[in-house]
């Protein structure tokens, strides 16, 4: 089967599907919010930068879910931080009008968004093409989407 990347709090992490290798799943417990909050799991660099490692070790061969729990914030994040990680060649604002055009829905979460941009040495290009594409539609739940790994230049 594919790669699994699931980004949801550690009260709510799911278990590792029998379909998926556990070394093809990775599994970052965090809160969504953007600011750090008492009682809660802020994203770190930590979990960026386990992120980044995993989708680099990706061989793509697979296809590779990225969800979280409701699909807007950090999942979309996360996918944003992927298609930037693998098409260093393409403008950031092109990923992320890329990312809106599949998912009208799409809110990634500023935080990891902006830890991102500072380990990709991005100089702020990330957070700005993010701010660009503005907030999605609102709603409870997002729907899901794809998306090419490899943007066209």
């Amino acid at each position: 089967m594919g790669y699994l990347v699931t980004l949801i709090n550690d009260q709510t992490m799911i278990e590792t599907p029998p379909s998926i290798s556990p070394n093809r799943h990775l599994r970052l417990a965090m809160n969504d919010i953007s600011e750090p909050q008492a009682g809660m799991v802020p994203p770190d660099d930590d979990h960026v930068s386990e992120l980044l490692d995993f989708v680099l070790a990706w061989d793509q061969q697979r296809p590779m879910l990225i969800h979280c729990w409701a699909g807007i914030s950090r999942s979309t994040a996360a996918a944003f931080i992927t298609l930037c990680t693998l098409n260093p060649g393409i403008e950031e604002r092109e990923i992320a009008q890329a990312l809106r055009a599949a998912s009208p829905t799409a809110t990634p979460n500023r935080r990891l968004v902006s830890l991102a941009d500072a380990l990709l040495e991005r100089d702020g290009r990330m957070k700005t093409a993010i701010d660009e594409i503005g907030r999605g539609e609102t709603t409870m739940e997002g729907v899901v989407f794809k998306l090419s790994a490899r943007l066209a230049a």
